[in-house]
């Protein structure tokens, strides 16, 4: 027995070599493939974007904005061109799952503070009372790094338009004033072309975990 193995060893060793490389490759074929959807307005929920995109069901992008941040700067989308970012709504009197919104988004911003490709951006629904100097005592309160993460005010028309007709992710609130808005504990993650990739709860560390998969997953794609 040994007289033979050790006449064909050259044989046995190919023969290993070659099942070790066909395993792997059976492997790697059947195993799934990581893939992030692009969201379009006719994909979510009704109740979270506005009647008038509701039908669309390709080629949604985020549109053009302009607002002003913490720091008195106006903010638009060339900030963010080319850029992956998590997107939200908020506003700093919120005490309910604002701050533990805020909270998680600090977190992430820990997790792509060395990352040039990541950016975070929140939107307030309550302009009338998040101006420049609240919205910079709230980003000092939470630690916002200024280079990394924008918290913006501006027109409430304008806030309301982005939030339901671009980003698909707040709610209409009282039916006898119109531009009031309610806003989700979601998170939207956007990629370098300007289309929604994820929706995650903003309150749930389970969800902030595959909100840092999926930007990772982006970063490489």
């Amino acid at each position: 027995m040994k007289k033979l193995l050790y006449k064909y060893r050259k044989f046995f060793i190919v023969l290993i070599v070659f099942s070790a490389i066909t395993i792997t490759l059976f492997y790697f074929a059947l195993k799934p493939q990581k893939m992030l959807p692009i969201y379009n307005p006719a994909d979510v929920n009704p109740e979270l974007v506005d009647s008038t995109v509701q039908y669309k069901s390709k080629y949604h992008t985020i549109a053009d904005f302009s607002f002003v941040n913490q720091n008195g700067d106006t903010i638009t989308q060339k900030n963010y061109e080319g850029k992956i970012y998590v997107a939200d709504f908020f506003f700093t009197t919120c005490g309910s799952i604002c701050p533990k919104m805020s909270t998680n988004l600090v977190e992430v911003q820990k997790a792509v503070l060395n990352n040039p490709k990541v950016l975070l951006l929140s939107h307030t629904v309550f302009p009338e009372v998040d101006s420049v100097s609240v919205l910079k005592a709230y980003a000092i309160k939470y630690g916002v790094v200024d280079s990394k993460w924008n918290l913006v005010t501006g027109d409430k028309k304008e806030i309301y338009a982005m939030a339901r007709k671009s980003y698909l992710a707040v709610k209409l609130g009282r039916p006898d004033q119109l531009y009031d808005m309610v806003h989700t504990e979601n998170f939207v993650l956007v990629d370098q072309k300007r289309r929604v990739r994820g929706f995650y709860d903003g309150t749930d560390k389970e969800d902030i975990k595959r909100l840092l998969e999926d930007i990772d997953f982006l970063c490489k794609e």
